[in-house]
């Protein structure tokens, strides 16, 4: 009886030391995804906040500014895909 104690006790503290790395892990995670979305949040923020004053300025060149404006927003949005990928690959592997 001892033995199948003894067996269980150590299921149950390994099982325990597997879920608080597992916890680490994933608070670890989003912490990262978290620090790759700071900076194309900045990045768009900026370039919208840009692209508003060339329109104010010029407004016969807005629709360049706005096209120009998108490619951008699309590449910097990129990075938050790539962090967010990593994110992923963090968690899971």
């Amino acid at each position: 009886m001892s033995a199948v104690s003894t067996a269980i006790e150590l299921a149950v503290e390994a099982s325990d030391a597997d879920a608080a790395k597992a916890t680490a892990g994933a608070s670890s995670a989003g912490f990262a995804y978290g620090l790759a979305a700071i900076g194309p949040g900045i990045g768009i923020g900026y370039l919208v906040g840009q692209a508003v004053q060339a329109m104010a300025r010029q407004p016969e060149s807005a629709g360049q500014v706005q096209t120009t404006m998108f490619l951008g927003i699309a590449f910097t949005e990129a990075l938050a895909l790539i962090g967010f990928v990593v994110f992923i690959l963090l968690k899971f592997a």
